[in-house]
């Protein structure tokens, strides 16, 4: 029997990604994946398609309630930014938001014995969220580690995050080599049926199939 791993599945390109690599590295997957009540939910519907494709041997789909606001992506009263200031964490950065997904899925880990957790935090083409720097991976897998049974016991969940220091199009050429189908992904922040075209996401994800060379599967309303 092959070793488990927990998912982080949001729907999304990079933590689809990751779920491919953690098939191709011969894990049997748990997929985890959380409404936190984003606006985008249709990230959800595509969470669920690729979990199928990709045979995980069980998903879970929670919500977590996060009704303080505090982001773009949870209170539909800021808009969401279609201009950046690089120097500036943009209002789509939800608070803590990879803190609670990160614990949950070392909780969900240890609850059925698996020995790693793969996420598609990257920290080189990103918005500028403190939660996708490598620091913060380093600490929260000691620091969850530590609050476990499985660790007192002598055993240890390893936080993987495979796509940590490549570059957006590394990425896509990587998922190219896997073979995934990027066309049931979702970027768009917007929860529109379409993508919009003009959030800080589409915008990356429509730049890192140009640098890549690839035509981008979905379409864009205002991007082409």
């Amino acid at each position: 029997m092959s070793e488990r791993a927990v998912v982080l599945l949001s729907g999304g390109l990079d933590s689809t990604t990751s779920a491919f690599i953690a098939r191709d590295e011969g894990y049997e997957l748990i997929a985890l994946t959380v409404n936190y009540g984003q606006r985008h939910l249709k990230e959800i519907q595509a969470a669920s398609r690729i979990g199928q494709l990709l045979n995980v041997w069980d998903h879970y789909f929670i919500d977590v309630q996060m009704p303080w606001g505090g982001s773009a992506l949870t209170d539909t009263s800021i808009p969401v930014p279609t201009e950046l200031d690089p120097d500036v964490i943009p209002v789509t950065y939800v608070p803590a938001r990879n803190s609670i997904l990160l614990s949950l899925a070392m909780s969900l880990a240890e609850a059925k014995g698996c020995v790693a957790i793969y996420a598609g935090m990257n920290a080189v083409d990103y918005s500028g969220y403190p939660d996708c720097r490598p620091a913060f991976i380093e600490a929260m897998e000691e620091a969850l580690n530590k609050g476990t049974k499985q660790y007192a016991e002598g055993g240890a969940v390893v936080i993987c995050t495979p796509l940590l220091n490549l570059s957006k199009p590394d990425i896509l050429r990587l998922g190219k080599a896997l073979q995934i189908p990027y066309e049931l992904t979702w970027s768009c922040y917007t929860g529109m049926d379409t993508p919009c075209g003009t959030c800080d996401s589409c915008r990356i994800r429509d730049q890192a199939f140009r640098d890549a060379g690839e035509e981008d599967p979905l379409w864009y309303l205002d991007v082409r």
